[in-house]
């Protein structure tokens, strides 16, 4: 019965001149506004009595007189959530606005302008859905796109941020165009979108899905660059609020292809985390990368039962100086250049006030220095770039070693005059000590023979009394 009411009405606005024929479909996601279009090409109409209904039921209505009505589940609270815009009417417009749609507001609208029929419009209410909604790292997820009223036969394409989505080892897209995340990942997070296409007509709903797990770094095998001598961290910090169980740091080192052997832990990874640390940062610090701490590092915590892993590479970059007869190389080393497209060279010079200003830059992997070059400027810093940007930079400080070139015909007249100072000191402390040995052995000769001691100095008295008295007289 209700079908043959429709076909009826469809067939009287047919005949009707200036009614519109055929049914529009309309897709919009759940809680935005929907627009359901209705013109009327007859503009000699003033105060035309117009009405909206949804399964014969009243949505609004206008009288000629201009009093309004409105459906009784169309307003909330003294919030009315249809409309139709006054101003648009003299231009034969008599479109309806439904704000925040809602899957029950999809369905059958009919206006009619003085009892004709003008346009059927289809309401689609799209919403998509993400169960379980905040999952952890490793559980299983689905997405689902729904179509309210759903049509038999509906085109329904995703997308994950703005790029379109393509089901892979791990993602299914099942036969109602859902998607079952397997053991999804923090890589599976972002904005998912599926676009609706039915009857010529587009609509598009989106969500945000957000897992749980570790935020940083945000997949495996991130690589990590620092300097020799600098300090670094590894970053291990799990998602806002979520504090891991039994938190651990191991540096592995490739051992079979399944399983990584673990390696002795440097020290400075071992300490526990400082009080200031939120406790979801697990992160880890080297007050000074050295050589050693070159290579791969895991860091592993327990979420509901379940252990999350992150693994990331340190690679370590240094300046190795090699001498040629009238320059100096400075060559820019990495442990792992996988990642690296370009490097360059800024050389840094400081006045008196300390003020720093930067050279021209020199591309490549090494930098020859002359010995001007050598005394005009402070420090040479090799920056290294990936495809990404930047990746990291070592710094090479020329007072290191005092004067580069010449180290050898300058050094060796203040080392022959400090050879010769030395050894003169060294003569005459000899002679002091000689002199006091014969002293001493000559003092130990006649303390040998007291009796002539004695007779001695008798003598010499008695002269010195004669020589007295000859005075006198």
């Amino acid at each position: 019965m209700k079908l043959l009411e429709y076909l009826s009405v469809g067939m009287l606005a047919c005949i009707i001149p200036g009614a519109q024929c055929g049914r529009t479909e309309v897709l919009v996601e759940a809680g935005s506004q929907a627009v359901l279009p209705c013109k009327n090409n007859d503009l000699r109409q003033t105060n035309p009595n117009i009405l909206w209904t949804k399964d014969n039921c009243t949505v609004w209505r206008m009288e000629q007189s201009g009093l309004q009505y409105r459906g009784s589940r169309w307003s909330n609270k003294g919030k009315q959530r249809v409309q139709c815009p006054h101003f648009q009417f003299e231009s034969g417009d008599y479109s309806l606005q439904i704000n925040r749609v809602t899957e029950k507001d999809g369905g059958l609208y009919v206006c009619r302008v003085k009892q004709v029929v003008r346009s059927e419009i289809m309401l689609r209410i799209i919403r998509v859905s993400i169960s379980p909604s905040v999952p952890t790292s490793g559980k299983n997820v689905s997405v689902t796109c729904g179509v309210t009223p759903r049509p038999d036969r509906v085109s329904v394409q995703w997308m994950l941020n703005n790029s379109p989505f393509v089901p892979q080892q791990g993602n299914h897209l099942n036969e109602d165009k859902s998607i079952l995340i397997e053991k999804a990942t923090v890589s599976s997070s972002g904005n998912w979108a599926c676009v609706v296409k039915h009857h010529g007509q587009e609509g598009r709903a989106s969500a945000s899905l957000s897992v749980k797990g570790i935020n940083q770094p945000f997949e495996d095998n991130t690589k990590l660059y620092a300097a020799v001598g600098s300090a670094a961290t590894l970053p291990c910090v799990f998602s806002s609020g979520l504090t891991p169980l039994k938190s651990t740091w191991e540096k592995v080192k490739q051992g079979s292809r399944l399983t990584p052997a673990e390696v002795h832990l440097p020290s400075s990874l071992a300490s526990s985390s400082p009080p200031t640390q939120l406790p979801w940062d697990k992160s880890a610090t080297l007050n000074e990368v050295s050589l050693e701490h070159e290579g791969r590092y895991r860091c592993a915590g327990t979420i509901e039962g379940q252990r999350l892993t992150r693994t990331m590479q340190l690679v370590v970059a240094k300046i190795v100086l090699s001498h040629k007869e009238s320059s100096v190389t400075l060559t820019c080393q990495l442990g792992d250049t996988s990642e690296v497209t370009k490097y360059e060279w800024v050389p840094v010079m400081y006045d008196h006030n300390g003020t720093e200003s930067e050279g021209p830059v020199h591309e490549g992997k090494t930098v020859s220095l002359s010995r001007a070059s050598e005394e005009k400027w402070s420090q040479w810093t090799c920056r290294f770039y990936g495809g990404q940007g930047l990746l990291g930079n070592v710094t090479y400080h020329i007072e290191q070693t005092s004067g580069l070139f010449g180290q050898e015909s300058s050094g060796m007249p203040r080392n022959t005059a400090a050879i010769v100072g030395l050894s003169f000191l060294l003569f005459a402390l000899l002679l002091i000590l000689v002199q006091i040995y014969k002293n001493h052995q000559r003092r130990k000769r006649i303390f040998q023979y007291p009796a002539l001691e004695t007779i001695v100095h008798t003598v010499s008295n008695e002269r010195e009394e004669r020589e007295r008295n000859r005075v006198k007289e």
